[in-house]
């Protein structure tokens, strides 16, 4: 069994959003997971010292980040790549796998334009693709990136995303995480143009609530099973050979809350 806590949307320097979601993570042992956006507002090696490291920086040994497109603020996302150096991926993709457990891990980058597309045949979906046969074997896969391919909240759902959730699907992938919209948002299993597919679909949780000031929310989407734009927290997966269960913690004061749980494909 393996734990993995995850959000996005995180540091400002100024504000105690991401200070209440630093004491949640301290308390919860396991893999920690940020989904893009770690420090605002352009992700300088400045930001990530005075606004990160004093909060979520303290997780920095047990973090496997990802970018947003406030890191490529910065060109590059230099200062996102100085700071975590090669736990981050190589600076020119930014992408990488490990193991969590029984689990496949896939941490990818979304920030199309600046690696080189997201698209059918690019270079991102082709590893991606390489990665999965591999693992073949391996029952249970989780992704993460910052941009949703499925959202309701500000920024909505992105087309872009698609071919990567496609290869996912196609292989029988299981999660998606990812932050950008400032909420928190799970959805149904679903397929890559978003219809509900409760044998084969991937569950995919937007949890843009590390710190970040909250957006709140649009149209509902058709998948949409559990939404909240007011509340700040963690989302705690527990990975357990063929299965998994989630938590939403929010911050104190807060009472808003998700659980549930699932089966591997």
């Amino acid at each position: 069994m393996a734990t993995l806590i995850a959000a996005g949307d995180i540091a400002v320097c100024g504000t105690s959003g991401d200070e209440a979601t630093a004491e949640l993570v301290k308390g919860i042992p396991g893999t920690v997971a940020t989904l893009g956006d770690n420090a605002y507002e352009s992700g300088t090696n400045a930001e990530y010292d005075r606004c990160y490291a004093p909060t979520w920086g303290r997780f920095k040994a047990r973090t496997r980040p990802v970018p947003g497109n406030h890191e490529y603020r910065t060109e590059g996302a230099a200062g996102y790549f100085d700071y975590f150096g090669a736990r981050a991926g190589k600076p020119a993709t930014g992408w990488y796998t490990y193991r969590l457990g029984a689990w496949r891990v896939i941490a990818l980058n979304s920030n199309c334009g600046s690696v080189g597309g997201c698209g059918r045949g690019s270079l991102q979906e082709r590893w991606l693709r390489s990665v999965l046969k591999a693992n073949r074997a391996t029952k249970c896969t989780l992704a993460y990136w910052h941009h949703p391919r499925f959202s309701s909240g500000a920024h909505g759902s992105s087309t872009a995303l698609e071919p990567l959730w496609r290869a996912l699907y196609e292989a029988g992938a299981d999660v998606v995480l990812t932050g950008h919209d400032h909420n928190y948002e799970r959805f149904a299993p679903q397929t890559p143009a978003g219809r509900l597919d409760r044998k084969r679909g991937i569950r995919a949780f937007v949890v843009g609530t590390g710190g970040r000031s909250l957006r709140s929310l649009g149209k509902r989407l058709p998948t949409t099973v559990v939404r909240n734009d007011t509340a700040h927290g963690v989302l705690v997966l527990t990975l357990q050979p063929g299965s998994y269960s989630w938590r939403f913690v929010p911050v104190a004061g807060s009472t808003f809350s998700d659980r549930g749980s699932g089966a591997c494909h």
